[in-house]
């Protein structure tokens, strides 16, 4: 079984102050590119024989930042884009719990946005796609919500349990397998 390391992106100007970026292509910070370069070296690319990315370029330019470039740099895939947030983009959790109590990504719709059986179908093509590719190592570069439903697809479960995995920015956590069993090996680590 293929190990899957996942990177959340850099710190952004919204993921600094909890608002929620799905669509919303914003850049990294300074602080955000530290973040990113300091992953350098604690991530050699000659150990990846499958290197993905979503699209948006907080994720790209954290690959770059870390060393992924040349030969090493990301195919780009759609289906590790974040949560599509609709009329929630650019809110936070607090902010919207005014309208809906109680209100999480995990529990509650979106309107206008994804349905958790929309990010559930799109996640398991990841999923699919890194079992599949006969490789010893991937990694994936991303967002928080797409990530930690990513994880959960990995290890079989439902998506509310994501609400459980807090991912930080510019963290690895590695995806792998305990006697044939898909498992967690390590989540949220900082470098």
């Amino acid at each position: 079984m293929t190990d899957l390391w996942v990177v959340r992106h850099g710190q952004t100007e919204w993921s600094a102050n909890g608002r929620h970026t799905s669509v919303t292509d914003l850049p990294l910070t300074g602080h955000g590119e530290e973040q990113a370069l300091a992953l350098c070296g604690h991530l050699r690319p000659d150990d990846f024989g499958l290197v993905l990315s979503s699209p948006r370029r907080r994720a790209r330019h954290t690959a770059e930042l870390a060393g992924f470039t040349g030969a090493h740099e990301p195919v780009l895939d759609d289906d590790l884009a974040e949560w599509a947030y609709g009329d929630y983009e650019g809110r936070t959790s607090d902010d919207i719990q005014q309208d809906v109590p109680g209100w999480t990504i995990w529990t509650h719709p979106v309107p206008n946005g994804e349905s958790a059986d929309q990010v559930t179908e799109r996640l398991d093509r990841v999923v699919a796609r890194v079992r599949d590719s006969g490789v010893e190592r991937a990694i994936c570069f991303g967002h928080g919500h797409a990530l930690r439903a990513l994880a959960m697809r990995w290890l079989g479960f439902d998506l509310r349990l994501g609400l459980h995995f807090p991912l930080d920015t510019s963290t690895i956590s590695v995806l792998g397998q305990e006697k044939g069993e898909p498992a967690l090996e390590r989540w949220n680590a900082r470098v």
